[in-house]
């Protein structure tokens, strides 16, 4: 058998270190902790850069990990995980609130629907699975932008799509929304999506309380929301619930 590569142990040590204290490290300093060259640690950063691992910051020229290995950890959870782990209380859910519910991530800069079941009656409805969604004009997406900061700040860097007249395409005002959300630990929308329509989201988090993605409801707006075009408390509730359950369910799995 072939012995173990000496670059790619470096490199995992680069990156373990990179993963200690406040994240961002010099490459003089990266290079004395490991007992590196400075032209090795500087030919491992800029591999790692490459493939996105490791992010460089232009104005101090620190390093950090980046967004790519970030999401490489929790990536098991998009198809598999995530999805069985949920599958019961998304069933739950549908039967208790009436509605079709769709568990959610974040894929290339959109809502991926990873798991949806359908609304407990017998109308026409069109399985959901693999569809993308907005992220500024979903309860969803708004519950994974509210919980990933750099998320956010990407999406507020580029023109909001205007999909009805009552989808936020203001930054400012989205950032309100989000903060709002990150308050009362749910989102929702009327009719920003599509007309006549409503959903309810709330956060799932893996351990650690890293938001990993969004369980939430969709259907009529009169329905889903009061007079006043809140989300019902009720509503609310049930969502959250299966939230919460989904998450204990993969924080006592780990």
């Amino acid at each position: 058998m072939p012995g173990p590569i000496q670059s790619i142990e470096r490199a995992a040590a680069v990156l373990r270190l990179l993963a200690r204290g406040s994240g961002h490290h010099g490459l003089t300093e990266i290079a004395d902790s490991l007992g590196l060259a400075r032209g090795t640690a500087h030919g491992i950063l800029r591999t790692l850069q490459r493939v996105e691992f490791v992010e460089q910051d232009s104005a101090t020229g620190r390093y950090r990990l980046g967004a790519a290995l970030l999401h490489l950890g929790t990536s098991y959870l998009d198809a598999n995980e995530l999805r069985s782990r949920s599958i019961n209380w998304a069933d739950t859910l549908a039967a208790r609130s009436g509605q079709e519910v769709r568990i959610g991530m974040h894929h290339d800069g959109a809502v991926l629907v990873v798991h949806h079941v359908f609304r407990p009656d017998d109308s026409v409805q069109t399985l959901g699975i693999g569809a993308m969604l907005p992220l500024h004009a979903t309860a969803l997406g708004k519950v994974l932008l509210a919980y990933d900061p750099d998320l956010s700040a990407a999406v507020r860097k580029r023109e909001l799509t205007s999909l009805t007249r009552r989808t936020i395409v203001r930054t400012q005002a989205l950032e309100r929304v989000l903060t709002e959300v990150r308050g009362q630990g749910w989102a929702g929308e009327a009719e920003e999506y599509m007309p006549g329509e409503a959903s309810i989201a709330a956060p799932i988090r893996i351990p650690g309380g890293l938001v990993v993605g969004a369980i939430g409801i969709s259907g009529a707006a009169d329905r889903l929301c009061d007079s006043t075009g809140r989300p019902r408390a009720t509503l609310v509730r049930q969502v959250a619930q299966a939230a919460d359950a989904v998450t204990t369910s993969l924080v006592d799995e780990n």
